[in-house]
């Protein structure tokens, strides 16, 4: 399927990952921003090793393949750029006020509570057959989640609560996907990449203007207070009195996560 002008959607009714379908297509030379959409994942990847729970009807699964020609060190910024993408896109859809969790979850609410979740993985770095994949899973419709999800996951339905009378139409939110991730990739091309930014530390802001946070790296458990996103996208952070920068691992925000 295409519609709008954007690349092909190449639709399944059940896969195992959305992401691995994604990925064997790049390797055959199909267009950049080529997606795969199913209405089911049966092994369907979440960051840090963890599943993303894809039950059938309840949400959106959708990869779109991003070829980081012309990128350079702003590669790593992909998956920021998608996270703005994503969230203007169910902002648009929905008319929610969605927040952005460093460094890739759409969340609303107090505690947050997640809606969308992003997972961007690379092949042939470093080459001219480089591709980057971002899976994108956004919860459309309430669901059964597994206990360890039930009190932290929402969907849109959901939110949207008895002013909503109908869902939104999933064809029009994976174009907005696509076409706002088209839009932060070209920024990031065109060296705008300030402008990707300054869009996620806005959607971002109640998590980075002093909010305290744990994580665990190297040194065992650390508790620290966010202060801002660096021009890398690495999350600011200051710990036992010195500045520290996290580009990677699990964050918990004490006073906005549910833990």
């Amino acid at each position: 399927m295409a519609s709008g002008g954007l690349p092909p959607v190449v639709y399944y009714r059940d896969v195992e990952s959305t992401n691995d379908v994604a990925l064997a297509l790049a390797s055959s030379g199909v267009p950049e921003f080529t997606a795969v959409l199913a209405d089911v994942q049966q092994t369907g990847r979440g960051r840090l090793g963890r599943s993303w729970f894809s039950p059938a009807g309840a949400g959106l699964y959708l990869s779109v393949i991003v070829r980081p020609e012309g990128l350079d060190a702003r590669t790593p910024l992909i998956t920021l750029a998608a996270g703005v993408a994503v969230a203007l896109a169910i902002a648009d859809a929905s008319d929610l006020r969605v927040e952005l969790k460093w460094p890739n979850d759409v969340v609303i609410g107090r505690p947050w509570r997640k809606l969308a979740g992003i997972l961007c993985e690379a092949s042939a770095v470093g080459t001219s057959d480089a591709v980057v994949v971002v899976g994108i899973g956004v919860n459309l419709l309430p669901a059964a989640y597994p206990a360890e999800l039930a009190d932290r996951a929402t969907s849109i339905d959901r939110e949207r609560g008895v002013w909503c009378d109908r869902p939104i139409a999933r064809a029009g939110l994976v174009a907005g996907c696509i076409q706002q991730l088209r839009e932060q990739v070209r920024r990031l091309r065109a060296d705008e990449t300030a402008l990707v930014l300054d869009r996620w530390r806005e959607l971002g802001r109640a998590g980075l203007d002093g909010a305290p946070v744990q994580w665990t790296d190297e040194r065992g458990p650390c508790r620290g207070i966010a202060y801002g996103l660096g021009d890398d996208g690495a999350l600011l952070v200051r710990h036992a009195g010195r500045q520290d920068r996290l580009v990677a691992g699990d964050v918990v925000w004490e006073r906005l996560s549910r833990v």
